[in-house]
């Protein structure tokens, strides 16, 4: 097949790469052939290889993925494919991203957890059928993988936004009992960058590989805003 790669920085180009098919090849199988048997220059990241990390995440025919888990038979066009790195980032060369505006993100978000007890207590416990614990049951799965930071459109337009990520966090945050941060948190997720700015088109939704549901924790956070506005801790 016939595939085409991102080479350089952000004024780069695809270059194209005849690479054969084999049985269950995934497209970081492809990614690593390429690397390995005809351009060592080819820069990419990896690490697990089994979907547990997400640092292999990279865009595939023009959709955000975690390569580890694409399998080729999947998305290959007519025995073309494309690779690129991920969206919303800046580009340090060829299919690696610069993550620190992610996690800078996150930081702006009040992602940290803030507990009120020392080391010397013992630890506070949460009962797994709590109220608050259900609703983000799934919602602390996410690996900060930036598949969903990479599908948002309201970062293309506004790259001040936040991003799904990071919201999501703080929302696992906010209906977590132990946390002694919430207002400040709700005031950090409440400006013009925050999760007012979710237009709740859900391409966060739709493309996490751990079918997590970002928008959902966004609109939590929203409802969890206009609460503290009419409590007036806001």
């Amino acid at each position: 097949m016939r595939v085409s790669v991102w080479k350089g920085g952000a004024d780069g180009a695809f270059q194209a790469y005849d690479v054969p098919r084999q049985a269950s090849q995934t497209v970081l199988d492809v990614v690593t052939y390429i690397q390995r048997s005809l351009d060592p220059t080819l820069a990419y990241r990896y690490a697990c290889r089994v979907g547990m990390c997400g640092s292999c995440a990279m865009t595939v025919n023009g959709v955000p993925r975690w390569t580890c888990r694409t399998h080729v038979d999947n998305v290959v066009r007519n025995d073309t494919l494309e690779v690129g790195p991920l969206k919303n980032l800046p580009i340090i060369r060829d299919l690696v991203t610069d993550m620190r505006e992610f996690f800078d993100k996150w930081a702006h978000a009040k992602g940290q957890f803030k507990g009120n007890r020392t080391k010397r207590e013992d630890f506070q416990k949460v009962e797994p059928s709590s109220a608050d614990r259900v609703q983000v049951d799934s919602s602390i799965e996410c690996i900060g993988c930036g598949v969903c930071y990479a599908a948002c459109d309201v970062v293309a337009w506004n790259p001040d936004y936040l991003g799904p990520a990071a919201l999501n966090r703080a929302w696992t945050l906010v209906k977590d009992e132990r946390d002694s941060l919430k207002v400040e948190r709700l005031r950090a997720v409440a400006g013009d960058a925050g999760c007012h700015s979710c237009h709740t088109h859900m391409s966060c939704t739709e493309r996490c590989p751990k079918k997590l549901s970002p928008t959902a924790g966004i609109a939590g956070l929203k409802r969890e805003i206009v609460k503290a506005v009419v409590r007036g801790k806001l």
